[in-house]
């Protein structure tokens, strides 16, 4: 059992390595991250039966566009902050317990579940998904779930072997990991099964609904993303308030000669991202400047609070507000050219008919070209320039919104 105990732990540290990767990428470490960690994503994006796993499937570099949205990415916060301090209440009440020699944990959470430790980490797992929302953390979070199943059972079983009569009569009146009441409806559901086809069935639920559910709300997002389109462009607003000045005025800024050239020079379909210049998420989409490789400042930890802590500031201007406290998040600069926008061009190849949704596809290739900041009221092209064909974190797959 130590063996298959030693398993289960390394796919539990895979998880919060990989869930942590939002942290670990705009931390210095970052090369030595994606060293180790790139050519496995790369590895994925080879073959289109794993290709979907490095995909995102709720909104990151966007703010979310409509209450639905907004809702789940507070939920995440609250989930995470929620499954934290779980846990550690019920550690430090099981450790007091050893340490002052009070017996088996039993009050508390406890009263009510046999492994409110789990339960805390799968809640805060979940958080983590929504936070990082890549498929591939929801994958590996159904097999975190996988491993607290069994680490309890051996728990369970030792536990018996120390204090039979009392953990026994413990059991009978606690659920596992939900409260008996409702693991007790969930059993009596009328379909005949053992024990493991019962764990096989509520495991395969599980997986089935979580990823089921998160192609769902993937679909949903980009049903519902600010974007104007004009074949063969698609213009996405990072911010959703910029939707009005990307209908009023993106028709035009194409025709202006340095931008309209180089269109002409490249085939499309093209995606093109709407954004205040200072946007500080700028990077995922293209190498827009030393400034934008987060990986090279030193804000990593009041990024990283300010994002789980603060979701409503977030809510309020994307992570602009979040990380200039605001100053240009409605775009104005500091040279008072007026309200600026940048916007990245990118070539979008793809076996798709043309569509908006199509410049979101997953096997969709997206090849940076250049970016173009504009005065957005005058018109007046302040300044183009052709990018790298990668990002700032190079090849590694990074949200598409």
């Amino acid at each position: 059992m130590r063996k298959f105990k030693a398993i289960f732990s390394s796919v539990i540290v895979l998880y919060f390595i990989i869930g942590f990767e939002i942290l670990i990428m705009i931390s210095p470490f970052a090369g030595f991250f994606y060293a180790a960690f790139n050519p496995f994503l790369l590895f994925l994006v080879q073959y289109p039966a794993t290709r979907w796993l490095t995909a995102f499937f709720l909104p990151h570099m966007v703010s979310p566009p409509d209450l639905f949205l907004k809702a789940i990415r507070v939920s995440g916060s609250v989930l995470f902050i929620v499954g934290i301090f779980t846990f550690i209440s019920c550690a430090f009440q099981v450790y007091f317990n050893k340490f002052f020699r009070r017996g088996v944990a039993m009050r508390g959470l406890y009263s009510y579940i046999r492994h409110p430790q789990y339960f805390g980490l799968g809640i805060t797992g979940l958080g983590l998904a929504i936070l990082w929302p890549r498929f591939l953390v929801l994958a590996l979070w159904n097999l975190m779930m996988v491993s607290y199943y069994f680490l309890a059972r051996d728990e369970e079983r030792r536990m018996l072997g120390q204090h039979e009569a009392e953990y026994r009569s413990y059991m009978d009146k606690t659920g596992m990991f939900l409260p008996k009441v409702v693991e007790d409806a969930i059993l009596k559901i009328p379909i005949p099964r053992s024990r493991l086809v019962n764990t096989l069935l509520s495991f395969s639920f599980i997986l089935l609904l979580s990823l089921g559910g998160a192609f769902l709300l993937r679909g949903y997002t980009i049903n519902n993303l600010p974007l104007w389109y004009e074949a063969p462009i698609v213009t996405l607003a990072i911010l959703p308030d910029d939707l009005a000045k990307v209908e009023h005025r993106m028709s035009s800024i194409l025709l202006l000669p340095d931008i309209a050239s180089r269109l002409q020079k490249n085939k499309g379909p093209f995606l093109v991202y709407f954004m205040p210049k200072e946007y500080i998420m700028q990077g995922m989409i293209a190498d827009t400047g030393g400034e934008w490789k987060l990986f090279k400042q030193h804000h990593t930890i009041s990024m990283i609070s300010d994002w789980i802590f603060h979701p409503f500031r977030h809510l309020e201007g994307g992570h602009d507000m979040m990380h200039h406290n605001g100053e240009h998040a409605m775009g104005s600069t500091p040279t008072g050219n007026g309200v600026v926008r940048r916007m990245i061009f990118l070539q979008i190849i793809s076996n798709e008919t043309f569509s908006p949704s199509a410049m979101f596809d997953i096997n969709a290739q997206r090849v940076p070209l250049f970016m173009a900041d504009v005065e957005i009221h005058n018109l007046e092209l302040l300044g183009v320039r052709d990018l790298p064909t990668v990002t700032s974190w190079g090849w590694v797959p990074t949200p598409t919104f």
